[in-house]
Parts: structure tokens; sequence; C-alpha cells
């Protein structure tokens, strides 16, 4: 593993389904952009977003991300805003994508109601139970592994307020 480079800043945004990963990561992003502080914005999600025939490697994403991450770099990029649950795995694989970047992991926090009506609304489809159920299943497992730097509560407050104060903990305004 290559040695961590400070100079190459990563805020990774964590929290189970439904605290509010990839709006707080847009809303973070509309702020660095306003302070005109070059960054790239990343949902892991998304990025990884896909079915897969059999055989494929597992950490494709991770392949994925490393592959963005190097054309964010070439370009002058040194911040990088990621929303991904961060379970005990993913910390390694995520090391080894940024190669070798200074990643402060944030993990954003509500109460399971708020979460599971959170996912209520946004998964309208045939999956929507299933969703709901992970929301305290993948809470548990984050409880469990703790990887997190610091947390941020996002129930009852503006979501400019959140990222607001996710980034000043993070020390990136």
């Amino acid at each position: 593993m290559s040695p961590e480079n400070p100079d190459v800043r990563v805020l990774v945004i964590s929290g189970s389904m439904g605290s509010g990963k990839t709006t707080v990561l847009g809303e973070a992003s509309d702020i660095l952009t306003a302070l005109n502080i070059p960054h790239a914005a990343i949902d892991l999600d998304l990025l990884g977003m896909a079915h897969l025939p059999p055989g494929s490697p597992d950490d494709l994403t991770f392949q994925n991300l490393e592959a963005v991450w190097r054309n964010y770099l070439v370009t002058g990029v040194r911040r990088l805003l990621i929303a991904c649950a961060m379970e005990s795995s993913d910390s390694l694989r995520l090391r080894k994508a940024l190669c070798g970047a200074s990643i402060l992991t944030c993990r954003l926090t509500a109460g399971l109601e708020t979460m599971r009506q959170r996912v209520r609304s946004r998964e309208p489809g045939m999956l929507q139970e299933a969703y709901v159920a992970r929301v305290a299943e993948l809470e548990a497992r984050l409880n469990d592994v703790h990887l997190e730097d610091f947390s941020v509560v996002n129930e009852a407050r503006p979501v400019t307020e959140v990222a607001r104060a996710m980034l000043a903990l993070a020390g990136w305004v």
C-alpha cells in the first residue's frame, strides 16, 4: 500500500440506507463549488450499479472508482467526496482504489424510523420492503464495525447545515 498523501484528501460519507448520504454529498459539492474549491463527488452505489455476468470480479466497483479517480487526479483535482456505506471489507478496497489519499469517514446518523421513511419514499418499486428491512441490518453492521472518524446527525435539520457541519469537522471549510 502506498504511503498516505495529505495533499490528496477524500471524505467518505457513510451511513445506513436513508441516512442521507447522496443528498448530503450533493449539498457538500454545491458548498465546495460556491467556495471555488476544486473537487469531485462520486456516489459509489451509482458507480457500481450493474447486474454482472457470473465470474465478474467482485471488486469491479472499486476498479471503476480507481479509474475515475485517476482521471480526476490528472486534471489537478485533489479532493474527493464519496457517498457509500463503509463496511469493513470496503475500507481496504477503498484505500487501494484511492492510491494513498488521506481518507476521513463521516457517518451520517438519523433515527431508524426516519431512515425507513426516507427509503420508502425513494424506493417505490418491487424491492421496497427488502430495502426498508435492510436499514436496520446495515445500521447494526455499521455500529459493529465503527469505521467512521466522526459522525453528524442528519435529522430535523436543513441539508445545508448538515453538509457544512460535515465539511467543517473534516477541516475542508
